[in-house]
């Protein structure tokens, strides 16, 4: 974290916490109120997966990925309403998995599917203060998360690429293009919106 806030440089804080533990949003939100006083955007990008046959899905899997995909998302924006201007922009982090079965991932789809629904209602909660809100769905991308999911990550993303129809994973730069449009007045006209950054996987 320390890493990340010198190379973005001046203006810049990191927080580090639990999305998913209240008091520290709380935290996080009043280091930011302190600092920088408002936000104009919010990129609700926490997340965590994992696979597990439905016969074999436990209680702690199915809290721990509800806890930070979707409580933890949902209080990450209720808690930044009151530091936003009116005007502003909230980008969700979902994934082609809301829409399109993939085996033995049903808790972590799940999770991806409310946060779709949620990009719709806030659309409709938040229109009275002009905030748009817009998800963004990734499909396979090169992060350490994406590496974890196997015991053996070449294969499995090589597995993933066969069905990419440009023919490769797509690199965290995509995504973070993708969040600056719908973050940016270049995406003014855009709400309740979903776009998916796939390469094209989740399409055919």
């Amino acid at each position: 974290l320390d890493a990340a806030v010198k190379e973005i440089g001046p203006g810049a804080i990191g927080v580090q916490g639990d999305v998913s533990n209240l008091s520290d949003l709380d935290r996080l939100y009043s280091q930011v109120e302190r600092e920088q006083g408002q936000l104009d955007v919010v990129f609700a990008n926490a997340g965590g997966a994992s696979f597990a046959r439905i016969g074999e899905i436990t209680e702690e899997q199915f809290d721990k990925e509800f806890g930070v995909n979707v409580k933890g998302l949902l209080f990450t924006v209720q808690k930044a309403l009151p530091l936003m201007k009116n005007g502003g922009a909230i980008v969700l982090n979902a994934s082609i998995v809301a829409t399109k079965g993939f085996e033995n991932f049903s808790v972590y789809s799940a999770t991806k599917a409310a946060v779709r629904s949620f990009a719709r209602t806030w659309t409709t909660d938040l229109k009275g203060r002009n905030i748009r809100v817009n998800v963004v769905s990734p499909g396979p991308i090169a992060t350490p998360a994406v590496d974890g999911l196997s015991e053996n990550p070449e294969e499995f993303k090589s597995g993933m690429i066969a069905s990419v129809p440009l023919g490769r994973i797509g690199d965290p730069d995509e995504i973070a293009k993708a969040v600056v449009f719908l973050a940016s007045d270049d995406s003014s006209f855009v709400t309740g919106a979903n776009l998916v950054v796939d390469g094209g996987m989740a399409q055919i």
